[in-house]
């Protein structure tokens, strides 16, 4: 864990706005530390951060094939799957989201995202019951909870 606290120094600095040269840090990093999970899972978010998909996009692969702390991993998955979504990798993004809800199930934001896939996916039905189902679950908004069981219905409908 030698490599711990420079990560944490690295990561704390994008929070000031910083992201740019974070990016140039992490890479040195995983270059003296070329296997270490949370060191890609940083390298894939900051990528995305900067717009850079395509290049986030192994660092989130080899990130998760690596195993990371299951609080990592859960947005690893995310990230991981609004970047297949963003490269058009339609069915490997819903894939990969369905996962994170198996293996995360009171993570309602794969619900989310995986609606956003769906609907690119042309799956609007499927996508908008998602987005139902997850807005009656989740909100505590007196007119949503005054008509959530409408809502839940018509979404079985859909």
């Amino acid at each position: 864990m030698d490599w711990k606290p420079e990560l944490d120094a690295i990561t704390g600095a994008r929070h000031g706005g910083q992201v740019e040269p974070v990016l140039g840090q992490l890479k040195a990093l995983d270059q003296r530390f070329p296997n270490v999970a949370e060191i890609n899972y940083q390298l894939a978010w900051t990528c995305d951060v900067l717009g850079r998909e395509a290049q986030a996009l192994p660092f989130y692969e080899k990130a998760v094939a690596l195993g990371l702390p299951e609080n990592e991993l859960s947005g690893a998955l995310i990230g991981l799957g609004s970047t297949l979504r963003n490269l058009g990798q339609l069915e490997r993004s819903a894939e990969v989201l369905r996962s994170g809800q198996t293996q995360f199930p009171d993570n309602r934001e794969f619900d989310a995202f995986l609606a956003l896939t769906l609907h690119d996916l042309g799956q609007h039905n499927e996508a908008l019951k998602l987005t139902l189902e997850a807005l009656c679950d989740t909100s505590e908004d007196t007119g949503i909870t005054a008509y959530q069981r409408a809502l839940r219905f018509y979404a079985g409908k859909l």
